[in-house]
């Protein structure tokens, strides 16, 4: 039987065996941009639920390891492979709810629930992708727990169908095959079901490169508090909520809230009561969240800054920001770099989530964006096609209206934001919105981050890449020469305006010299420079 404490060391163990193979899962990616890539996203993923699970006691039921591992992975799902990760796990921890102790046919059914939650949320699946890999990994485990109900031997033919479905990949996808490699998300995905194997098999926790996810490693935020003697949050509250019976509210919104005040967070639920502790600047707002849910017990709130005796510790913080809804709408943006963060809020966005092409943010990173935006419904604009999934899995878990608006660019994100109209109701908005952002082309040039080949082109990596609305249509040897051509072949007659985003590292010479030729060849057009900052993206631009 699969027991909790076995449970909770797979995962640890499945979360350091892709962060040891995340390099090589990176590079299976065949689009040749620097992106945030599937292994390291993967690999954050799983560690967010690997942290989560290492503080539980062994004596947890499977079922509720399963269900800790769920939340953190949905709060820490990174790009689009991290998001499906988590709704494979999702689906994996309601089929072992209220279980104490996991048969091979539990493990099964819990496998096929991940995959019917994974295939469920994607609009178009595609096969030869981890979808299939886990599909696969489902069916050969359901087969064998007909045969055999030991767990382990279940888990090891799911690891098999994994593995199988894995080597067809390129069969699938011609364009696996011409690059001669498998699909990264299900390699990724095949790493974490080995490294949950390893445990399951041999009781072996597969060791980390950096050891930093181990279950003695997990040291308790107020101890580092304590010992640094740096206290952000003053206040411990702990009590427990006796559920109303008739209570809907799901406690992922009240952890999302909580996070958003203080750290130090956890909140643990069964089916009668909500185990509460958190650090706060604000107990009694803290109070007032958790009554929504029931009456409450053992309340115990200290001051740790007096208990320090160091009041001077708490001078520097800054006063949370409040979140009592003001407006009707507001709105949450992510991109990279202090120009377009800047950018974004003079254009009317509340927060901005600092993340793009390198560096996606979580779904928890947005959600806590999402709950400092003192308005009524929260309109996040992703600005990024990875991150669209991780921004639309914080709808459920606040307790604000939120909408994700699917800007895919950052020119995208700016002509909707131009386009917001405060006397227009959200929806009417949302609309208006996106139909302005659907007309926007985007150009990026960038580098190339490895070796490939792309629509029969072949890459070399450090080449210029320009892009036209998320393909590769120039190839380069300098940034300015790829970004004259790709703003040439996005220009059509009508057009009037070309912005310029420039990135970190280019000079105001290059930048000059590009704006140069393009009101040359241009010239009914208007040229303008936005100092974006952004990494990764020597130039981003727009033609309208």
């Amino acid at each position: 039987m699969i027991t909790g404490a076995l449970l909770k060391s797979a995962f640890i163990s499945g979360a350091n065996n892709i962060n040891n193979n995340r390099q090589a899962v990176d590079e299976l990616n065949i689009f040749p941009v620097p992106d945030g890539d599937t292994g390291t996203n993967m690999s954050m993923t799983i560690t967010n639920a690997a942290k989560a699970v290492s503080v539980l006691s062994d004596d947890e039921p499977a079922g509720s390891v399963a269900e800790t591992a769920a939340s953190a992975l949905l709060r820490g799902a990174r790009g689009n492979s991290g998001v499906i990760l988590s709704l494979i796990f999702r689906g994996f921890s309601k089929g072992l709810k209220g279980v104490h102790e996991a048969d091979g046919k539990q493990i099964a059914a819990a496998l096929q629930n991940g995959v019917d939650a994974a295939y469920k949320a994607v609009m178009k699946p595609t096969e030869g992708t981890i979808l299939t890999v886990i599909r696969c990994a489902a069916q050969q485990a359901r087969k064998l727990a007909d045969e055999d109900n030991d767990p382990v031997k279940v888990w090891s033919a799911a690891c098999e169908g994994a593995q199988d479905a894995l080597m067809r990949t390129p069969e699938q996808l011609p364009v696996l095959k011409t690059a001669g490699v498998v699909d990264a998300g299900g390699q990724g995905l095949l790493l974490i079901l080995l490294g949950m194997q390893s445990v399951f098999e041999d009781n072996t926790i597969i060791p980390g490169e950096n050891q930093a996810t181990t279950a003695a490693a997990a040291e308790p935020k107020n101890v580092v508090a304590s010992a640094s003697g740096d206290i952000k949050f003053g206040y411990c509250s702990e009590f427990i909520i006796n559920k109303n019976p008739g209570c809907t509210l799901n406690p992922l919104r009240l952890r999302a809230y909580l996070e958003s005040i203080g750290d130090c967070v956890v909140v643990v639920e069964d089916d009668s009561i909500i185990k509460v502790h958190v650090h706060s600047n604000e107990p009694g707002n803290v109070i007032q969240a958790a009554l929504k849910y029931g009456p409450l017990v053992n309340i115990k709130i200290d001051n740790m800054r007096y208990q320090h005796q160091n009041a001077a510790l708490g001078t520097g913080s800054s006063e949370p920001v409040k979140v009592v809804p003001v407006k009707p709408i507001g709105f949450t943006a992510v991109a990279a770099g202090s120009g377009l963060e800047q950018l974004f809020r003079d254009l009317g966005a509340d927060a901005v989530v600092s993340g793009g092409q390198t560096m996606n943010p979580s779904t928890e990173d947005i959600l806590k964006a999402v709950e400092t935006v003192p308005a009524e419904h929260v309109i996040v604009l992703p600005n990024n096609k990875n991150i669209i999934m991780a921004a639309e899995q914080t709808i459920p878990l606040s307790e604000k209206k939120v909408s994700v608006l699917p800007t895919r660019t950052i020119p995208q994100g700016i002509t909707a934001m131009l386009n917001f109209d405060d006397t227009l109701s959200a929806d009417e908005n949302l609309n208006a919105m996106a139909k302005a952002a659907e007309k926007v082309s985007t150009g990026l040039v960038t580098f190339a981050a490895r070796d490939s080949e792309v629509d029969g082109q072949r890459v070399q990596q450090g080449q210029i890449l320009g892009m036209e609305n998320g393909k590769i249509t120039v190839i380069e040897k300098d940034f300015v020469t790829a970004a004259f051509k790709i703003t040439k072949r996005m220009y059509k007659r009508g057009s009037s305006l070309i912005t310029i985003i420039k990135g970190e590292d280019v000079s105001d010479e290059d930048t000059d010299k590009l704006v140069q030729q393009l009101s040359d060849k241009f010239s009914d057009a208007e040229v303008s420079v936005i100092d974006g900052g952004q990494p990764v993206y020597y130039f981003i631009i727009s033609v309208e």
